[in-house]
């Protein structure tokens, strides 16, 4: 059972930056890919960014490549989004999440754990 809880967002103008964080509890966090989602409203949830189990491989959605950066420190249990260049098109609810595999997903339905969100508003 792994249990997560984001944090860090906030309201920002447009070209600003915000860290996301996403805490979390259970042995097996390290053991498993997470994934940033995002939600806005009256739109689907989205693929945002994701890191391997080790941290060695990424993957980003191609709105957010280049602009946003996800890590993660396995001794903390905690994964990172740090977003810059912000958009308005970037507001959305952002949830962290936890897949069944090591590597990095990108399907809604591949992930098996999640927070309950942070929200996101860019301001223009």
């Amino acid at each position: 059972q792994v249990q997560l809880v984001e944090s860090g967002g906030g309201l920002v103008q447009a070209g600003g930056s915000l860290r996301l964080s996403c805490a979390a509890s259970g042995r097996t966090f390290g053991r498993y890919a997470t994934g940033w989602f995002r939600q806005a409203p009256g739109k689907e949830r989205e693929f945002v960014a994701g890191i391997s189990w080790n941290g060695l491989n990424t993957h980003y959605a191609a709105s957010v490549n280049e602009r946003f950066t996800i890590s993660r420190d396995n001794a903390k249990n905690t994964v990172y989004l740090q977003m810059n260049s912000l958009k308005p098109e970037d507001t959305a609810v952002y949830y962290c999440a936890v897949t069944y595999t090591t590597s990095v997903l990108v399907g809604v339905y591949d992930y098996r754990y999640w927070g309950r969100g942070t929200q996101v508003t860019v301001s223009s």
